[in-house]
């Protein structure tokens, strides 16, 4: 059996597309490159944003040509985007040769629905037997149980990701994902810190923990367990490796989690903390439940426990009350806080968010604050490349550079992207890099060992 995963979204579906290979590969499958070849399709879907539920959705339907060709194959969709109300309905009406539809804690099901397509192919080709199709999105009540027992395949060398909590219990208005994500439930430490340890043994070099809301972590477990716990027990694991996670929310980061970072030789000086709007108007209307100040306060806190830290962030622009003094307080945000990276994008309504039924903002109005905002980021991001320059850092090489050749890509403790010669057998490598040229994000330089 050859499969094919297609995976949208953010770490947590790359992930949860690892756990779907290593579901197909119990049963006997292979990875392909190509649709054609494949004997099982899976779409790993995301709906965070409407353009990904559109590409999703427009890849879906290309999948129909290939289904007529070879009417055998096994078409699979999951992820975040099946779960919304009324979209498991919606892809069984206009998507009919999509074989099974599962939602986001249930995809262990997967390898008893496919076997259920195939009996039931076998038996329509003796017998008028109806077509069999799978439609569950329920949420399975042992998930965690059946999550610690469902196989991975890696695919992100010398990176492994691993899971520490699920869902997100913050509801800010525009989000869906407590909607499609369910509730916040924590992994047990002891399953988390023995995780770790594999992938540790097993050669790989970093360490991504993941969760809608890491700094959540524990608080529906009853042992004390905390992140400033699981971080000081990751950090007492041996070996050479570093640790990253995401993602923080700005009203939960403790000073306990800062002092486990800045006094950890593993955990990465680096952090994502979206901050989504400057202005607190706004963040009140998003229930974010902090303010400009307290986001100040901890971007502070963080640089003096970690001069070198690398701090990235979340902005949303065109949020429905956003207005232009909304807008200017958090270009002004921007402008202070100097974040190394920062992911924009425009507000998108969400169905059965609190946000998409309030008056929207015009989208031409939308695209010129997303331009400027852009255009800030980039200028701020380009002078603190310039500091890198004709210093030496340690740099995980974790790819071959896909547009320089005979080069290596990897990160910096503080997150920056660097590039420098080497080829792909040093690929889980820490390698001594001396910056010699920084364009925009990305630094440019030379190996020292």
């Amino acid at each position: 059996m050859r499969y094919k995963i297609v995976t949208y979204g953010c770490q947590m579906n790359v992930h949860e597309s690892e756990k779907i290979a290593g579901l197909l590969e119990g049963m006997g499958g292979t990875a392909c490159a190509d649709g054609e070849s494949a004997d099982v399709i899976v779409f790993n879907t995301c709906c965070i944003r409407d353009n990904a539920e559109r590409r999703a959705l427009g890849n879906i339907g290309v999948v129909k040509a290939e289904k007529k060709k070879n009417p055998g194959i096994i078409i699979a969709v999951c992820g975040c985007m099946t779960q919304q109300e009324g979209a498991a309905e919606v892809i069984r009406e206009r998507y009919p040769y999509v074989d099974i539809v599962l939602g986001t804690r249930n995809i262990f099901a997967l390898p008893g629905e496919i076997e259920k397509v195939k009996k039931a192919r076998a038996a329509m080709k003796k017998r008028s037997d109806k077509r069999y199709r799978a439609f569950d999105t329920e949420y399975a009540p042992d998930y965690l149980d059946r999550d610690e027992r469902t196989p991975v395949t890696r695919t992100s060398f010398p990176n492994a990701w691993v899971n520490i909590i699920y869902g997100c219990n913050n509801f800010c208005t525009y989000c869906i994902v407590p909607y499609v994500r369910g509730r916040e439930l924590s992994r047990p430490m002891d399953a988390v810190l023995d995780e770790v340890r594999r992938c540790v043994d097993g050669g790989y070099k970093e360490i991504t923990l993941l969760g809608q809301n890491v700094n959540s972590y524990g608080h529906d477990l009853s042992g004390g367990e905390s992140f400033e716990r699981l971080l000081r027990g990751i950090d007492r694991i041996d070996g050479k490796f570093r640790v990253r996670f995401m993602t923080s929310h700005p009203k939960d980061l403790t000073d306990g989690v800062i002092d486990a970072m800045a006094c950890s030789d593993k955990i990465c000086s680096n952090i994502h903390l979206p901050v989504q709007s400057g202005s607190d108007k706004v963040l009140k209307d998003m229930n974010r439940r902090y303010t400009r100040e307290r986001y100040f306060a901890l971007t502070e806190k963080l640089r003096a426990a970690m001069p070198d830290i690398g701090i990235t962030t979340d902005v949303m622009v065109g949020f429905p009350t956003e207005t232009e003094e909304d807008f200017a307080d958090t270009t002004d945000l921007v402008r202070s806080v100097r974040f190394s990276n920062a992911f924009t994008f425009v507000y998108s309504p969400r169905k059965g968010t609190p946000a998409a039924e309030m008056p929207q903002i015009p989208y031409a109005v939308k695209r010129r604050r997303i331009g400027e905002l852009i255009k800030l980021q980039n200028a701020v991001t380009k002078e603190l490349s310039e500091n890198y320059v004709g210093n030496v850092y340690e740099v995980l090489a974790e790819d071959v550079s896909p547009k320089h050749e005979g080069m290596l890509c990897g990160r910096t403790e503080s997150g920056r992207l660097a590039t420098f010669p080497g080829d792909a057998g040093r690929i889980g490598e820490f390698v001594k890099v001396r910056i010699n040229e920084a364009r925009s994000a990305s630094l440019f330089g030379v190996t020292e060992d």
